[in-house]
């Protein structure tokens, strides 16, 4: 049963350029009965500013200590992606616990090519995005961070995306972010000052390698590569695909966003396709609170189903990363989902093993 919030026939995040990733198949919002306000209304369009804001500098210098200025790279990603396909995992790490984020970003690095460290519906509360960067960049992994919009507003944004810019971080992914009525805190009051879109021209104004997310199976379906096209002309340049129920939607979403860049007059986004994975029932159940969730057909029945569910959950994740990876426009792919607690090492292991055996197929077919 939704919580029902004090607003009608209003959108809860306070968005402009919306709908988020949460609406509901039957199109209502994710915390409120009513319909997402933004089904039925047409798309709405960038318009080059950010509604008040100055907007962050483009940082290429940071002060260190003793006042010296150093020129800032970002990103190194960039160069990576331009030499070849990525895998991206998600960052599977215990909130507010150093020794767990330094041991899972041990494991993954050298495999991995960047852990994804953003929100967490279990564990609100959560290390600022810079100091989880330096934590990930210090332990030589290189770090994908996210933003959201609901626990800062738009002053603590451009401090983040300065302090990212300042640690070296490989991308900044872009949301809007989970009500608080969801998750674990809906004591905490959220803030919406902005939305994805417009945190997206923040971070590319700052320099940042900048990523949005879409959901191709969410509602409303016919207009969700508009959307994603605004966000482009914001300021981002990668966009990660939801779970849409496999390859052949992805291929459809990404011929549907190409189809609009052409007419616009764009370049190419690149596209980072989400893979689930799972090596145990723990990390299915996780696996399941996501929002609209769709996956291949007979995906964790046959996982599950196993007599070795974490082998055969890698030999799955692998399996759809190179089905994924054969699309035009893939730049990579998003090992995505997380741990039940007090198995975050196990994970980053599972994580490490299936990039490995990514690598390993693509050597084999080049």
């Amino acid at each position: 049963m939704k919580a029902l919030i004090d607003v009608e026939f209003s959108c809860p995040k306070l968005m402009e350029f919306g709908p988020c990733g949460g609406v509901e198949f039957d199109g209502s919002c994710e915390v409120s009965e009513h319909r997402c306000v933004f089904v039925d209304a047409a798309t709405v369009h960038w318009r080059g500013d950010l509604g008040g804001s100055a907007g962050a500098p483009h940082v290429d210098t940071v002060a260190r200590a003793g006042g010296d200025e150093v020129v800032v790279e970002l990103s190194a990603l960039r160069t990576t992606m331009a030499a070849r396909q990525i895998v991206v995992g998600d960052f599977p790490a215990r909130a507010l616990d150093v020794a767990s984020a330094e041991e899972c970003a041990g494991i993954m690095a050298g495999s991995v090519d960047a852990g994804l460290s953003g929100d967490s519906g279990a564990h609100r509360v959560q290390f600022s995005p810079t100091y989880r960067a330096q934590l990930i960049e210090g332990a030589g992994l290189a770090a994908f961070i996210g933003i959201n919009c609901r626990d800062r507003n738009r002053v603590a944004i451009e401090g983040e995306l300065a302090g990212l810019a300042a640690v070296g971080v490989a991308g900044v992914h872009c949301v809007t972010g989970d009500h608080t009525l969801t998750g674990s805190r809906p004591d905490a009051r959220p803030v919406f000052d902005l939305d994805s879109t417009r945190v997206a021209a923040l971070a590319a104004a700052a320099g940042h390698l900048v990523s949005v997310g879409e959901a191709p199976a969410t509602p409303p379906t016919a207009r969700r590569a508009a959307r994603l096209v605004e966000k482009q002309k914001a300021g981002a340049s990668v966009a990660f695909v939801n779970h849409s129920g496999g390859a052949r939607p992805v291929e459809r979403f990404i011929a549907e966003v190409r189809e609009l860049e052409s007419a616009e007059g764009l370049g190419e986004l690149g596209f980072i396709a989400c893979v689930p994975l799972v090596v145990d029932r723990g990390s299915a159940e996780l696996l399941a609170t996501f929002t609209t969730l769709v996956l291949p057909e007979g995906y964790l029945e046959r996982i599950l189903g196993a007599r070795d569910v974490y082998a055969e959950g890698v030999a799955a994740a692998i399996e759809l990363s190179d089905e994924l990876l054969a699309l035009d426009g893939v730049v990579g792919v998003n090992l995505s989902g997380g741990p039940e607690d007090g198995r975050e090492a196990h994970f980053a292991e599972a994580l490490a093993r299936v990039a490995r055996g990514v690598a390993r197929r693509a050597l084999t077919t080049t």
